[in-house]
This record gives structure tokens, C-alpha cells and sequence, in this order.
């Protein structure tokens, strides 16, 4: 697995090992040990997957309470994915990072908890798989708004993006629940 590090320290990018032939090819996508080698010592304990067309935007989406550290990946597509850094006590609180996550390239993000996360489906469609260190919980789900100023996160949009209404109407993060 290769490590490569973003602008936020926390949030990782990794580069799986990729064994092809012409059958096709084999990916480990998690391994407990090779992740602690990497300080990720995750428990992760729930499995989510999602399909969506081109420009639809999710996001940035946390929860205040059961904060969840995310494995993200694509399998089917290409996104453009974010993290905000949502702690208070961190030198990059309030500060984004953003890359582009696809089935061809195979890469994964570690988004640590205390993130908002969200992504913008930039192929036709994309599938996105993503472990979770906690349950979701609708009580303690928060959303940031995806196109605050003050963020000013350049979302790579083909025209207006698709949106949930619980995105449509996110907190900027100046008022924001954040953590510690």
C-alpha cells in the first residue's frame, strides 16, 4: 500500500497494490495490519454503497455525535471528493483538501473523524464505497454547506449540480457545529 499525503496531514490518499493479468485483477481493499502500518487502526463497522449519475453533489455531510472516520473509494466511475477539517482544536480546522477518486486509478481516502465529507460525481455516473467507523445516526447528522464563500471549495461542475435538499439548505461553517 502507498501512502501519499494530502495538504490536511490527517486525510490520506492510498494507493492500493494492484495485481493484473489477463483475467483481470486483485486488490486487497482493507487489511487490518497493513492499515496499522500505516496509523490507520480503524474499527470500522458498517459498509455503505451508492450510486449516482453525473454532477450529483453529496455533501458535506459529518455527525456531531458518533463521528465517523471514512475509507472512501470509487468502483465504478469517477468523483471529485472533499474533506473539511471540522476540528476546532486542529491547525487546519476549517480548511478543505479535494482530489479526484476513480475506478481506474483505484485509489482510496482516509477521512479521520471530526471530517465533513462529500463528493461530486464527475463521469456519467460513478459507485461509491465507503467503511464507516460508526454507525449513521439521523439524529446527530450534520451538513456544510457545499458552496459556503467562505470555504470556497472549486467544485469541478458541469452546470448546476444535483442536490439533496438536506445539502441545498447546509450550515456555513461559520456557525457550524465543529468539534473539539
Amino acid at each position: 500500500m502507498n501512502l501519499i499525503p494530502t495538504a490536511i496531514p490527517d486525510v490520506l490518499l492510498l494507493e492500493p497494490r494492484v495485481f493484473g493479468d489477463e483475467r483481470g485483477f486483485f486488490l486487497e481493499s482493507w487489511n487490518k495490519r497493513t492499515f496499522a502500518e500505516l496509523g490507520i487502526t480503524a474499527d470500522f463497522v458498517q459498509d455503505n454503497h451508492s450510486r449516482s449519475q453525473k454532477n450529483v453533489l453529496r455533501g458535506l455531510h459529518y455527525q456531531i455525535e458518533h463521528a465517523q472516520g471514512k475509507l472512501v473509494r470509487v468502483t465504478a466511475g469517477e468523483v471529485y471528493d472533499v474533506a473539511v477539517d471540522l476540528r476546532r482544536s486542529s491547525p487546519t480546522f476549517g480548511r478543505w483538501v479535494g482530489f479526484t477518486l476513480s475506478a481506474a486509478d483505484k485509489r482510496m481516502a482516509w477521512i479521520p473523524p471530526g471530517f465533513a465529507h462529500g463528493f461530486l460525481v464527475t463521469s456519467d455516473s460513478a459507485e461509491f464505497l465507503y467503511k464507516t467507523t460508526d454507525y449513521y445516526s439521523p439524529a446527530h447528522e450534520r451538513t456544510l454547506l457545499w458552496n459556503d464563500p467562505q470555504l470556497a471549495i472549486p467544485w469541478p461542475l458541469d452546470g448546476e449540480p444535483l442536490l439533496a435538499a438536506k445539502d441545498k439548505a447546509g450550515t456555513p461553517l461559520a456557525l457550524a457545529a465543529s468539534f473539539a
